[in-house]
């Protein structure tokens, strides 16, 4: 198989060849896998770090490396983000309550190949005001995806995913974004889930990339516990996010994280 060759853009971002989607569409399709396998286990009681032990058993079975361990010297192979918590949670002893939602973010390396993902979920039953949390957040991440095409800007993506979730009176959380990815963890561009039409770079076929919204039910404002990693809404208001990685083609985009089973929401879980 050839290796990544193609050029990068004056902003900074490879532009990637067809033979490299294979690679994407691999490691995104573990990444996914994990998420479906997880979701039995997301029930009262069970703590968010049996969630992650068994995450690194998943990926470890799965003869793949976690990108987050050791990344920057964070120690799991998952993020696991709960109620109020934005992103970057750290999993820990804690246990799930009934009604609790939250975000499990898991990156894999295949093959050399980075698949970033996360998923909103919920221990027991699903309140109302959470329900339609989520929702918004994942209706957001597709507003957006469907801004990513070839002639679109990456403001083309922020706006739809701004306009869509406060349209329905939620905020976006600008202290955090999306990111390029490929063959390494991070890299340009950074893909912001707010802005304006026709600003920013212009979206090429072969640019890889994660977009992954988080919603606020109250204000965008966050801040980052004195453990450096975990970030939370400044009012305590409940935050969701949902993340897929995707790669510009002819006429669109391509979704490499896709649910397997079809398990992109909690609703399904709750019923």
């Amino acid at each position: 198989m050839k290796t990544n060759k193609g050029r990068v853009t004056k902003d900074g971002i490879r532009i990637y060849e067809a033979v490299d989607f294979d690679g994407m569409k691999t490691a995104g399709a573990l990444a996914a896998r994990i998420l479906d396998d997880i979701a039995a286990h997301v029930v009262p009681g069970q703590s968010t770090a049996e969630l992650d032990r068994l995450i690194t058993q998943m990926v470890d079975d799965a003869g793949a490396t976690s990108a987050t361990i050791g990344y920057k010297g964070y120690q799991h192979a998952s993020c696991i983000s709960v109620n109020h918590v934005v992103c970057h949670g750290i999993p820990g002893d804690k246990k799930l309550k009934d009604g609790d939602i939250l975000n499990i973010d898991v990156t894999v390396i295949v093959e050399g190949w980075f698949g970033d993902t996360s998923r909103m979920y919920v221990a027991g039953n699903l309140s109302r005001k959470a329900e339609r949390l989520i929702q918004v957040t994942h209706d957001s991440l597709m507003k957006g995806i469907e801004a990513a095409k070839p002639g679109n800007t990456f403001g083309d993506i922020g706006h739809a995913i701004q306009l869509y979730a406060e349209s329905n009176r939620m905020s976006v959380v600008r202290d955090f974004c999306g990111h390029g990815l490929g063959r390494v963890f991070h890299a340009p561009p950074n893909v912001l889930h707010y802005g304006r039409p026709g600003t920013g770079s212009v979206l090429e076929e072969g640019m890889f990339f994660t977009i992954e919204p988080m919603i606020n039910l109250g204000r965008p404002e966050t801040k980052v516990l004195a453990d450096d990693w975990t970030a939370v809404t400044r009012d305590k208001s409940l935050s969701a996010q949902f993340e897929h990685s995707i790669g510009i083609t002819a006429d669109g985009c391509e979704i490499f994280t896709l649910s397997p089973g079809n398990l992109y929401h909690p609703t399904w879980a709750a019923s």
